[in-house]
């Protein structure tokens, strides 16, 4: 049945889209790929990513113009990226007032070297060192 189906994207809501969108793209480099208004329905879709939406799975931000912040809820584990160098990462984010409640080093039951950085409404950014 998978035949031709692939991950499009993960969608989390967001309290301010601006501020989410500069965190996305400007701190973890990704790009803005599209945003829409639907005054109708009172909320905004953007999309962002590493890569066009026909050959990447993407990060699509919700905002709900009348909500202010989400409970994140105790479902929700993170969204995980690759970096080549985890500790510079972490410090150029640091430097820029991300809190990293985790900061790089093996998990806790392998080799991997990992981190954690949350993004501006609290959702976990794992890094994991891909070299």
């Amino acid at each position: 049945m998978s035949t031709g189906w692939r991950m499009l994207h993960t969608m989390i809501r967001v309290g301010d889209l601006d501020r989410s969108i500069d965190f996305y793209t400007r701190l973890l480099g990704m790009t803005l790929l599209r945003r829409q208004d639907y005054p109708e329905g009172r909320f905004t879709l953007a999309f962002v990513g590493y890569g066009d939406e026909a050959g990447h799975t993407v990060l699509e931000l919700t905002h709900n113009w009348d909500t202010k912040g989400y409970d994140l809820g105790t479902g929700f584990g993170h969204i995980a990226l690759g970096v080549p160098d985890i500790y510079a990462a972490c410090d150029a984010l640091a430097r820029d007032g991300v809190t990293i409640p985790r900061p790089p080093g093996p998990m806790k039951h392998g080799t991997t070297v990992i981190a954690f950085a949350e993004d501006p409404d609290g959702y976990r950014i794992e890094l994991i060192e891909r070299k």
